[in-house]
């Protein structure tokens, strides 16, 4: 249904899809229809779920349960199915892909898309390139890896200037990352001795998944896969080898270094000695250093991809779900309102160099607790801070930090994370268009407000209970002990 009538809901003037059917209602029938399907597929999704916890993997099933509960090759399967039409369908919930094909272009003509903004395609016969990427970021350089630039590049010299050629390429890409989410979610889930099942649903399967990251074309799928399966060749005791997947999972989008960092701190305490652990911090940096720096000679980049834009292009951004932006245009409001004259761009900024410290100190607590038992628990809340403490909170972001909290007990079992993913993906319209306003900042605030009060008193009522919170604790530390032993 989503894949049916996203040609006519999204009303692309730039770029015609392969295929056009018309609905008698027009435009707006479209995006019903559209917005029918999602609500669809979050509901079978979560039905999904509750089949699945039906088998106590661990245990002999029992023979109805086991005739019920899907298991991993039927998730990959029905996740197959699912992905299939989003995959050739239209581009929905987002704009990005035309910009990763600008950038692309820029790169193939010889150009530097960290120097270079699409705007520059006009004087070089680009125009209709252009024409298909958002009037927003237009003259914004490219805040991405360069390993995924010198990809869009090679796409670019296959499909030229035709657009949909380009993002079906740029998703068969992208669909990279979601096989080595397959190959690698269930091969950490044991390491860590938790449901493989589980985390599939969770991680490959959800609304969010198919949607904001699939269907949208975002290289953020791409740079997961490679970050998962880093993190899950450290776990199965190679931890030199995982920092330098992750390291490369950097050159895709930079939030993925954070991988690199976690496992070597982890590791480097696990040595038996001081001595030893420099010397394993000393081998990782090499590790990262290498990759970073082989791949910016092979794109032909160097080092100008460590640029401002990098770090800088995603704060132009004002999203009312954006925390530090909500609470800038709240106060910013209230003092409207009280006769003080401030300007809400100003504390919207001050409030995210806050929200950025705040990020950094989390940051420096997580690692401090950091061990290889608690190294994907903690990474993963990590990257979800992170994304919650940018510049932009956009809901796909919050992939990053969910792939890797999905092999683990307590996420795998989590209700209000099923129900967060159904939901998220109904934030942003099939246009690509934040479906909150600005001025709903205030209301988001609530809403985040209550989410961790609820969080916080459901944490301390478990405090009590240590028999199920002493298992998965046991499981954990388990899993990397067998780990330990391999290195």
């Amino acid at each position: 249904m989503v894949a049916l009538a996203g040609p006519r809901a999204v009303a692309d003037s730039a770029t015609g899809w392969w295929y056009q059917p018309g609905f008698p209602s027009g435009r707006g029938g479209a995006v019903a229809l559209v917005y029918v399907g999602m609500a669809l597929l979050g509901l079978a999704w979560l039905g999904l779920g509750r089949l699945v916890a039906t088998r106590d993997w661990r245990q002999p099933p029992d023979a109805r349960a086991a005739a019920r509960a899907p298991r991993v090759g039927d998730l990959l399967l029905i996740g197959g199915l699912w992905l299939l039409p989003v995959a050739l369908g239209p581009v929905l919930f987002s704009r990005d892909v035309y910009s990763y094909l600008a950038q692309g272009t820029i790169l193939h003509l010889g150009l530097n898309p960290y120097h270079d903004t699409p705007a520059v395609l006009a004087q070089h016969g680009g125009a209709h390139v252009l024409n298909a990427v958002s009037p927003f970021w237009r003259h914004t350089t490219a805040p991405y890896g360069p390993l995924f630039l010198a990809l869009v590049s090679v796409v670019v010299g296959i499909t030229g200037s035709h657009l949909v050629a380009g993002v079906l390429v740029i998703r068969a890409l992208e669909l990279v990352g979601i096989v080595l989410l397959a190959v690698y979610l269930p091969r950490l889930a044991r390491a860590l001795g938790t449901d493989p099942a589980r985390a599939i649903w969770l991680a490959l399967l959800s609304p969010l998944m198919v949607f904001e990251l699939v269907s949208a074309g975002h290289n953020d799928v791409l740079m997961i896969g490679l970050l998962v399966a880093g993190v899950a060749v450290a776990v199965e005791g190679r931890p030199l080898q995982g920092i330098a997947v992750c390291a490369l999972a950097a050159t895709i989008k930079v939030p993925a270094l954070a991988g690199a960092v976690f496992i070597a701190l982890a590791w480097a305490r696990a040595e038996p000695s001081p001595r030893q652990a420099v010397k394993l911090i000393c081998a990782a940096a090499a590790a990262v250093v290498g990759v970073l720096a082989a791949v910016s000679v092979i794109s032909g980049l160097g080092v100008s991809w460590l640029s401002g834009s990098v770090f800088s292009a995603p704060a132009k951004v004002r999203l009312a779900i954006t925390p530090a932006t909500g609470v800038g245009w709240t106060v910013a409001s209230l003092m409207h309102d009280l006769g003080l004259s401030v300007n809400a761009r100003s504390l919207e900024s001050a409030f995210g160099a806050v929200a950025a410290g705040l990020t950094v100190v989390a940051g420096l607590w997580l690692l401090y607790r950091t061990r290889i038992a608690t190294l994907v628990p903690m990474l993963g809340t990590f990257l979800l801070v992170a994304a919650a403490g940018g510049p932009a909170a956009w809901p796909w972001y919050f992939t990053w930090g969910v792939v890797l909290l999905a092999p683990c007990p307590g996420p795998q079992r989590s209700v209000g994370l099923a129900v967060a993913l159904a939901l998220a993906v109904f934030l942003v319209k099939p246009g690509g268009i934040l479906a909150l306003p600005l001025s709903t900042a205030p209301l988001v605030l609530v809403v985040y407000a209550l989410v961790a009060l609820t969080a916080w008193y459901l944490r301390r009522q478990r405090g009590g209970d240590s028999g199920p919170a002493g298992r998965r604790d046991q499981s954990l530390a388990d899993g990397a002990r067998r780990a330990l032993v391999r290195t």
